[in-house]
């Protein structure tokens, strides 16, 4: 095949084409107009650069329209080139993206408009979304916002930022009622509640999961909460190893009860027997934090409205844990020696 013609291959046969062929499905609450994910059972594609580029991001495959056929279907470039060119006029299905609003903010610096949102507050939207929605305790929401980690987004939305390792904003994940997504033009690092110099690194796979299970354990004294914001970029690789990789410090594996969480728990694992890190597995016992969270807090407003002898409201000044975030089927630890069962 002539060069000219790989070219025009490149061009006109999109990596999303490849994807739904072969039984991809978009995940538009997950998708941005820049990084549109797929999904087939376990398997994740980010589609990039307009549909030309793509990445796996639970591992370090990346590439072309020609290298994601020979990721899917483990062929050779020219058995995959012909696979290509038989796509050529296939019509896929592409999400309805609601075009930006003049002046919108999308060519403001980054740290510009993270800077141009309030801060959420006591009845605002983002609020009655993190705490009636989601759940997530007012003392803990106020320590977020201390920090300088939540920003009120458009229409009830969610900012929650992702910083660097010197605590520089690379980007935020944004989470409301009927959107999910990541900053434009940001880059996913970590998102941290609590201490840089906590010891005990309790990651999950998103911020809202993050401070769910801070709100389950009473933001407990010597942890730093993360969230990858469900990516795995090289630079959360890399921040991760450099938290991981301080004395004494343990990785709390606390990714969600599912397929997916799985496959990053085991790459978390394997990060933390690199850096020589101690690490145990956090299972919660429904699909993710939160869902926990909220069965949690249903469970204790049932119980209150019910009458319960001498029950009465707990004072709101601080969090205290309800019951330890582990597992009660099994809990796995382990560390730079190997695995082992309590």
């Amino acid at each position: 095949m002539k060069r000219r013609d790989i070219e025009t291959l490149r061009e006109r046969v999109s990596c999303a084409a490849v994807l739904e062929r072969a039984g991809f499905a978009i995940d538009i609450k997950e998708s941005t107009r820049r990084a549109v994910k797929f999904r087939r059972s376990g398997e994740i594609i980010i589609v990039t650069h307009e549909g030309r580029g793509w990445f796996d991001p639970l591992s370090d495959a990346k590439g072309d329209v020609f290298g994601l056929v020979e990721h899917l279907d483990h062929v050779g470039f020219l058995q995959g080139a012909e696979r290509v060119a038989d796509l050529i006029g296939f019509t896929i299905t592409e999400p309805e993206w609601q075009p930006a609003r003049r002046g919108g903010g999308y060519n403001l610096s980054l740290p510009a408009r993270w800077q141009a949102r309030r801060n959420p507050w006591p009845g605002s939207s983002t609020w009655r979304y993190l705490n009636g929605e989601r759940c997530l305790p007012g003392p803990l929401l106020r320590a977020a916002i201390k920090g300088g980690l939540l920003r009120e987004g458009p229409h009830g939305s969610m900012w929650a930022a992702h910083t660097d390792n010197a605590g520089v904003v690379t980007g935020w994940e944004a989470r409301g009622p009927q959107y999910r997504g990541f900053a434009s033009g940001g880059m996913k690092v970590l998102f941290r509640l609590g201490p840089d110099t906590a010891l005990r690194l309790a990651v999950t796979e998103a911020a809202i999961d993050a401070m769910s299970l801070a709100a389950i354990e009473g933001l407990r004294d010597g942890t730093l909460y993360l969230s990858t914001g469900g990516g795995w970029s090289p630079a959360t690789q890399a921040a991760l190893r450099e938290l991981a990789s301080r004395p004494d410090a343990q990785l709390v594996v606390a990714t969600d009860a599912n397929s997916q969480g799985d496959l990053f728990a085991a790459r978390l694992r394997a990060l933390a027997e690199d850096a020589g890190c101690d690490w145990t597995r956090l299972r919660p016992s429904e699909e993710d934090w939160n869902e926990k969270l909220k069965i949690r807090e249903k469970e204790k407003r049932e119980k209150k409205e019910g009458g319960v002898p001498h029950s009465h409201r707990p004072r709101q000044g601080r969090l205290r844990p309800a019951e330890p975030a582990l597992d009660p089927a099994g809990r796995d630890a382990g560390g730079s020696g190997g695995i082992m069962k309590d």
